[in-house]
């Protein structure tokens, strides 16, 4: 039950922003929307306002926000998709994304504002790890690091800085204990995912600091677009998972806590508004391209023959889907049964 309520949650809080992005640049471009739905299959729930249909499905995997002009007999409407200068018609489909982008910022910030906080201002440790080489050496919570190697350190970036980049290598720390000045050497262990220095301290976590969150947001932001382009650029493994898996993955974070089920979030969020860019065909990258051939050639593609190359496009993504669901149940059956 918590991974069915987990993945509501993920998949629905994904949706939700991605669907009201386009709902809310199509109103602004003058474009009449027709109905706003999250997920798929039978109504739940649906009520109208301002002709407008809204509805809440029973399938939490998609949504869309149906607007006037999507339908041949539609096309020629004044408020229709049609009608509208193709950079409005532009910003409309890069909308999805682009909130999605922006939820991810939204859920880091939240994270580090209310719940986990930022690092202080000073180089105090806030916590030791237990049976690391700072426990061992004698440094406590409370303890201000004021020197690493006779450099005078002033921030915890500092402390990381200079500690992550000598793994293996003893260090010298100056602390400063109940007004005393004190003098520790250790030796750095080496993270083994990144191969950085550390010595098993945290800083003093602070909440409520709006600067240092938003810092600290757009710095996670980045580590995963920089992740998300090695991985494109073949420097980092392809690991790819269907519903199947993302669901499976979602159950295991939500049993470690809400913060890491936020973090995760954070990470589809980006995922899935960098991938719907993607030029192919059913996608709002797929759409995009249409719209860029249009600028170029003066006029739109035939209806016809747009609408058939998303519905091949479609085809194919349905049936990686259901590819990548297969191999996501192979894997889970045979992980549990060895």
């Amino acid at each position: 039950m918590q991974t069915i309520l987990a993945a509501i949650f993920v998949f629905g809080l994904l949706i939700l922003a991605h669907e009201l992005g386009h709902y809310f640049a199509a109103r602004i471009a003058g474009i009449r929307v027709l109905e706003l739905a999250i997920g798929f299959g039978p109504k739940l729930v649906g009520w109208t306002r301002n002709n407008i249909d809204y509805s809440l499905r029973a399938v939490p995997l998609g949504g869309f926000c149906r607007m006037m002009g999507e339908s041949p007999e539609e096309a020629r409407d004044p408020d229709s998709f049609t009608q509208k200068p193709i950079l409005s018609r532009m910003a409309v489909l890069l909308s999805g994304s682009v909130m999605n982008l922006v939820l991810a910022v939204l859920v880091f910030f939240l994270i580090f504002f209310f719940i986990v906080g930022v690092a202080g201002d000073k180089a105090q440790i806030g916590y030791i790890v237990e049976n690391s080489p700072a426990a061992e050496i004698g440094l406590d919570a409370g303890d201000e690091i004021k020197a690493i190697n006779n450099k005078p350190v002033e921030k915890w970036e500092d402390v990381l800085s200079i500690i992550s980049g000598k793994p293996n290598q003893q260090i010298q720390l100056d602390v400063i204990r109940n007004g005393e000045v004190r003098d520790y050497k250790v030796i750095a262990d080496e993270e083994p995912h990144t191969g950085r220095g550390i010595i098993g301290i945290g800083p003093v976590m602070q909440r409520y600091r709006i600067l240092p969150s938003l810092h600290n947001s757009f710095r996670q932001f980045g580590m995963i677009i920089a992740a998300f382009y090695q991985v494109l650029s073949g420097q980092a493994p392809l690991d790819v998972a269907g519903p199947v898996g993302i669901v499976h993955v979602i159950g295991e974070v939500a049993e470690t806590g809400f913060v890491n089920l936020l973090l995760l979030t954070g990470l589809i969020s980006i995922n899935l508004g960098i991938i719907n860019l993607l030029p192919i065909p059913a996608l709002d990258g797929g759409r995009l391209l249409f719209l860029l051939v249009e600028a170029v050639r003066g006029r739109p593609i035939e209806p016809e023959k747009e609408g058939f190359i998303h519905f091949l496009g479609f085809a194919f993504l349905i049936a990686l889907i259901l590819f990548i669901t297969y191999q996501d149940v192979l894997r889970l059956f045979f992980s549990q049964n060895n």
